[in-house]
């Protein structure tokens, strides 16, 4: 202990990744979860406008 300097982080570097990988795990959760919400609301809005063209259609087919 009397040989390391005052402004020794040896101990600290440990931690400093550990969090550096939790950061990063973070970062990629939170970008899938993003992406992932973003295509179901893609895939929704081709649901929906498929929809209100397989209404158009009915309704232009009855009046033939």
């Amino acid at each position: 202990m009397a040989d390391r300097g005052w402004d020794d982080d040896s101990d600290c570097h440990d931690a400093v990744q550990q969090a550096e990988r939790a950061t990063r795990f973070g970062w990629a959760a939170i970008a899938g979860t993003t992406g992932a919400l973003g295509c179901a609301l893609i895939a929704l809005a081709a649901v929906s406008v498929v929809a209100v063209l397989a209404c158009l259609y009915v309704v232009v087919a009855m009046d033939y």
